[in-house]
């Protein structure tokens, strides 16, 4: 009896292990609730510039998904999680990649987007600090919701721009090919 309780106590302490993924020294969360949506890590990488850890990053879905196309043609609850692991990551240098991210995702035509382009940037006019957290939702009753560290910053309506956002990430000319590689799990 004294054997199944120590084993059963093992279990249980080793529990919360098995419920996050570590990806650059950080802990991603298996399951992530926003709204009414509970949604799974589908995968994680991290994006890298000359070498060195910028941020984690992770997709959490509500069924697995293995094709970039898939995810951003999708009108269903998603997230893209950045947990910033560099102190070289400013408000700016986000602004500028995430600027460059859409030019690439729309392949220049970002005229039709611009308005909502300036307010999803405007997300990240705060300094910007190691161990931040963003998390870059789409909920389809709401359309993009952002939170930092938790906190709610706004929200974006359009599945279109649903499309063009999430195209950063998966379109032809990703922000970090190895990490779309690693959010599809493949």
């Amino acid at each position: 009896m004294k054997l199944l309780s120590t084993i059963i106590l093992a279990l249980v302490m080793a529990m919360p292990a098995f419920s996050q993924t570590e990806v650059a020294g950080v802990e991603l969360p298996n399951k992530q609730n926003f709204g009414q949506h509970e949604m799974m890590l589908n995968g994680a990488g991290v994006r890298e510039k000359f070498w060195m850890d910028m941020y984690a990053g992770g997709l959490y879905v509500t069924k697995k998904m293995n094709s970039a196309q898939k995810v951003m043609d999708a009108d269903s609850p998603m997230t893209i999680k950045i947990h910033i692991v560099s102190g070289l990551i400013s408000s700016k240098k986000m602004s500028d990649a995430v600027e460059e991210g859409f030019e690439n995702s729309t392949k220049g035509n970002t005229e039709a987007y611009r308005k909502k382009i300036d307010q999803f940037k405007a997300f990240f006019s705060e300094e910007i600090q190691k161990q931040d957290i963003f998390d870059i939702t789409y909920q389809p009753e709401k359309g993009i919701v952002v939170y930092k560290n938790g906190k709610e910053l706004g929200t974006i309506e359009g599945f279109d721009f649903k499309k063009a956002l999430f195209g950063i990430w998966f379109c032809d000319e990703p922000a970090d090919e190895d990490l779309m590689k690693g959010m599809l799990n493949l």
